[in-house]
């Protein structure tokens, strides 16, 4: 998609339809819809039509008038913002999102998006516009053989006259950059994991890093072994499909020694559960298993091209958890890179077995910050459904950088509990640590598992089982992989920037 700026009044603006925002300010008996920028030309085309009740401002809601009177663009699309006194950056990403996908399905091929009034600045208006665009355009339907073109050719983002243009291209440069590694990620997530074993992930990562400039090293089961990553080569065991360990290296010149920032993603391409087999229900959708690796590949790629003066090292250990004669079994004690002992309770929960040795690793190689991302429990969807993700830290500093990245991401984490009752929960009578800690705070004792191998370094986990995969679309989201976690990865990474 060729996505340009435009600094210009939008009565000149010539396009299949131009779109724009109307906010509600409102109360709950009688909505007030008003255009979130100023210009008398668009207040008067729309004037009659909100006048008349017919549009009401409430987040999502879509009008479409064509031949707009006193406008060059052959349609003007009128996008809900929701109430005024609460839109931010976050609902306008969603609103254009809505006005590209709304577009898309009336087979309107490019469109202008004019840029609202935003309390954070124009440039974060900008980001937030491009950002959405990108997302909005990626649908799921890779393989069907009727597959429609309904990809947006054009967009272009109608800053107000007086704009500083060289700020704004930065910014809608970064946010191409952003919005098009999540859906990078996304891409991988929605493979099917016979086209996405670990040694093709592996090489999607390579061929990512070629491309960006990022050093790449992938190594395989001898080597894996050879490391003594017992926890991950456990998982590996049972499948004849054979493990990768992906490790890129961003290491621009100039940055400091310290600090070196770990992103380790689960990598797991398939998990049927192991001998702890999961229900046939649903159970095509492991799949996105991978989704925490995939937000670290997508995330690497964003940070290779923003160019932020910081070392930061990729991991993803990549596996399938399959049942068979080599598997692994409930009650087998295994010996992680740590040298912490493991009994297995359930081979089911084998992604913090490939975490705990991917997060050792990281600090072997020097990582003084950690960063982990993974479809890990059921207990954290209970605990927070699909709305949120959950996310735990050892380190309140390395915590408030992941709060600033998410006023910035606009993507929704909730923390959760990772104290010394977790741990307790998880202590094994035959080993150093279980591998499960019974039914109750599933999400917290999996994050306690992790935090053995992290020790002291500062370190965040996220558990992003609830919201990697989209069950039903969106006016702003395609059905299918969300490509969560990608834009507060980049953030978090950014914070760190010239912060020592």
């Amino acid at each position: 998609m060729n996505i340009r700026l435009a600094i210009s009044s939008l009565a000149e603006v010539e396009t299949e339809c131009l779109a724009l925002i109307l906010l509600d300010h409102g109360d709950k008996q009688k909505p007030a819809p008003r255009l979130a920028l100023k210009d008398a030309t668009v207040e008067k085309a729309l004037g009659d039509l909100i006048a008349s009740g017919e549009i009401s401002g409430k987040a999502f809601e879509t009008t479409l008038l064509h031949r707009p009177q006193g406008l060059r663009a052959k349609r003007l699309l009128a996008i809900g913002g929701g109430k005024a006194a609460s839109f931010t950056h976050v609902e306008l990403r969603k609103a254009a999102g809505t006005a590209v996908r709304f577009l898309k399905s009336k087979m309107i091929k490019s469109c202008a998006i004019a840029v609202p009034e935003l309390s954070t600045g124009v440039e974060d208006a900008v980001r937030s516009i491009v950002e959405g665009t990108f997302v909005a355009d990626f649908d799921p339907d890779t393989y069907r053989s009727d597959r429609k073109d309904l990809a947006m050719k054009e967009v272009t983002v109608v800053a107000p006259q007086g704009s500083d243009q060289v700020k704004l291209q930065q910014a809608l440069d970064q946010a191409r950059v952003i919005g098009e590694s999540q859906n990078f990620t996304r891409e991988l997530v929605n493979e099917p994991s016979n086209r996405l074993t670990p040694t093709m992930f592996a090489e999607r990562a390579r061929k990512m890093c070629e491309s960006v400039g990022l050093k790449c090293e992938v190594m395989g089961p001898d080597k894996i072994k050879a490391m003594k990553m017992g926890a991950f080569w456990s998982v590996a065991q049972g499948s004849d499909e054979e493990p990768r360990l992906i490790v890129m290296r961003y290491e621009p010149q100039g940055a400091p020694e310290k600090p070196v920032l770990g992103l380790i993603g689960k990598g797991i391409t398939f998990d049927t559960g192991g001998i702890s087999i999961k229900p046939a229900d649903g159970m095509e959708k492991m799949k996105y298993d991978m989704a925490g690796g995939a937000a670290m590949i997508g995330a690497m790629r964003a940070v290779a091209q923003l160019k932020p003066k910081i070392k930061v090292i990729g991991i993803v250990c990549a596996t399938e958890n399959m049942p068979s004669g080599k598997a692994q079994k409930p009650g087998d004690v295994q010996i992680a890179m740590s040298g912490k002992s493991i009994e297995i309770i359930n081979t089911d929960a084998e992604g913090r077995l490939v975490l705990a040795d991917g997060l050792h690793y990281a600090r072997t190689l020097g990582c003084t910050h950690l960063i982990d991302a993974a479809t890990l429990t059921g207990a954290c969807v209970v605990a927070l459904g699909h709305a949120n993700a959950g996310v735990f830290a050892n380190n309140e500093d390395a915590y408030q950088h992941f709060t600033r990245a998410l006023e910035r991401s606009g993507e929704k984490f909730w923390r959760l509990p990772v104290d010394s009752d977790y741990t307790e929960m998880i202590r094994s009578s035959i080993a150093d640590i279980m591998n499960t800690g019974g039914r109750w705070g599933g999400a917290s004792t999996a994050a306690a598992f992790l935090k053995e191998f992290v020790e002291d370094t500062p370190w965040i986990h996220l558990d992003i089982a609830g919201t990697a995969w989209m069950d039903e679309n969106k006016s702003w989201i395609a059905k299918g992989p969300s490509g969560i976690a990608v834009r507060s990865l980049v953030e978090w990474v950014k914070s760190y920037e010239n912060s020592h």
